[in-house]
């Protein structure tokens, strides 16, 4: 698996569970110094290696005293990943505008930088719930109108898609069929290799599929296998 330099720092919002958490362990585990926010961020949520905290990611002024303190801490901000959709449209939408505006500050200073919208194949297709659809397609529109201006200030952005991911609720509710599905941690390692790729920029704007890029950098899940891809095109 490709590793970044010692001391990258990335911010992942929505981390207290599912993809948000997995993300940033996987990103700790491949040697980032990891800000993971929550509503109820918690060192016992998170281990010993990630800085949880507390914070509402539509709140503007509680978004930019994270960034603030990430500056002051570690005066770089390489990663950043919006994970946080636990209202949809105004978290997973504008939540994620907010904390891509303060954490873009950081990056378009030191002219690079990482941004990823965590997305769905509900933006593409129907999912048993409209508003879920929706959200997800915005995100895709964000990441690309994001890319178009952050572009000349060598920031990549791009949004992303998991496959059938095992998180707390897709186990609680049993009725899925795991056997080409994700952990949580997978989608971390996927963002992990992009970071490390020195010509990320060329993707930027794009959607990528977390199973797809495991087969182009050669990464597993934690269970040493890789997911089959799904078609962006079926």
């Amino acid at each position: 698996m490709l590793h970044p330099e010692p001391e990258h720092v990335a911010l992942v919002t929505g981390a207290t569970r599912g993809v948000g958490k997995g993300v940033a362990l996987a990103l700790a585990d491949a040697g980032f110094v990891v800000y993971a926010t929550g509503r109820s961020a918690t060192q016992a949520d998170l281990g010993r290696d990630i800085v949880p905290v507390v914070c509402d990611t539509t709140d503007a002024a509680a978004v930019e005293r994270v960034c603030e303190r990430i500056s002051v801490e570690r005066g770089r901000l390489d990663v950043l990943v919006n994970s946080a959709w636990d209202a949809m449209i105004t978290v997973g939408v504008r939540g994620a505008l907010v904390a891509s505006q303060y954490a873009a500050r950081l990056m378009v200073s030191a002219r690079r930088g990482l941004i990823v919208h965590i997305s769905s194949w509900a933006a593409r297709m129907y999912a048993g719930n409209v508003i879920y659809g929706v959200a997800k397609a915005a995100t895709d529109k964000l990441a690309a109108d994001m890319a178009h201006e952050l572009a000349p200030h060598g920031v990549t952005v791009v949004s992303m898609y998991p496959g059938l991911v095992r998180t707390e609720a897709v186990l609680a509710a049993g009725v899925f069929d795991l056997s080409n599905s994700e952990s949580p941690n997978f989608v971390g390692r996927a963002i992990a290799a992009l970071a490390a790729d020195p010509e990320v920029a060329r993707r930027t704007g794009q959607v990528v599929v977390a199973a797809a890029l495991a087969r182009e950098y050669g990464f597993t899940d934690i269970d040493g296998k890789q997911p089959r891809p799904l078609d962006l095109n079926p």
